[in-house]
């Protein structure tokens, strides 16, 4: 099995669930390094060839960590579902590997309470919130993302140079791109109240709320290096 280097665009994933499976095409689609995990001949075979790095395996040990790579990955993905046992037991194998971000799916509120116990961020997912983990996974511009509901979420942006020293009133930004901006975080401090003159430049991080197919709108335009605002 084929090692790879320990880093934060190196993700492992643990079961191939319809969960498991999403987040690993949606990240190899990104470009990403990713290993997976599956007990499952079935589910392997269903997504041959899409994936490099995939491999059967009887149990998830810590020996099978290493010698997979998983331990080498900045994030590993436990997306077993209904053995809840196996779940928290993978789980503690790669928090004690000292993996910088472990995350697992939960399947109920007692099961996710025993997996934050033991130092894993918790998820309990359907397939649309796999699509959104993992890309607020690879997403470079959203640096927080806080899901309201299934069509609203607030979050938080850094402006690039595309629209540094453009006013929030020239930009006409609530009815171009029909978000409203909460707040804009500068050199460490939180500007609450939010001038129509007041001027954007580029690291600044603006706080918005608005739909779901807004906000990834007005992150494709941010990452645009051309001058067009479209």
């Amino acid at each position: 099995m084929r090692q790879i280097g320990k880093d934060s665009n190196s993700y492992g994933i643990i079961g191939l669930g319809r969960f498991g499976t999403t987040v690993a095409l949606e990240l190899v689609q990104a470009g990403k390094e990713v290993v997976v995990l599956e007990t499952d001949e079935a589910k392997i075979a269903a997504i041959k060839g899409k994936i490099e790095h995939i491999y059967p395996v009887d149990t998830i040990t810590q020996e099978v960590l290493v010698e997979s790579g998983i331990s080498h990955c900045g994030t590993v993905i436990i997306c077993i579902g209904s053995n809840i046992e196996s779940s928290i037991l993978t789980a503690l194998n790669v928090i004690e590997l000292g993996i910088p971000r472990v995350i697992a799916k939960a399947n109920s509120e007692d099961h996710g309470k025993v997996l934050r116990k033991i130092g894993a961020e918790v998820v309990f997912p359907e397939i649309e919130s796999g699509i959104r983990l993992a890309k607020s996974l690879v997403s470079m511009n959203t640096l927080d993302f806080l899901e309201l509901d299934d069509d609203m979420s607030i979050s938080e942006i850094r402006i690039s140079s595309k629209f540094n020293g453009k006013t929030v009133h020239e930009l006409n930004f609530r009815k171009r791109f029909s978000l409203n901006i909460i707040a804009i975080i500068r050199e460490n401090k939180t500007i609450v109240t939010i001038d129509p003159e007041i001027m954007l430049h580029e690291g600044d991080e603006i706080v918005v709320v608005g739909r779901n197919e807004d906000i990834a709108q007005f992150e494709k335009i941010n990452r645009k290096e051309h001058n067009s605002l479209l």
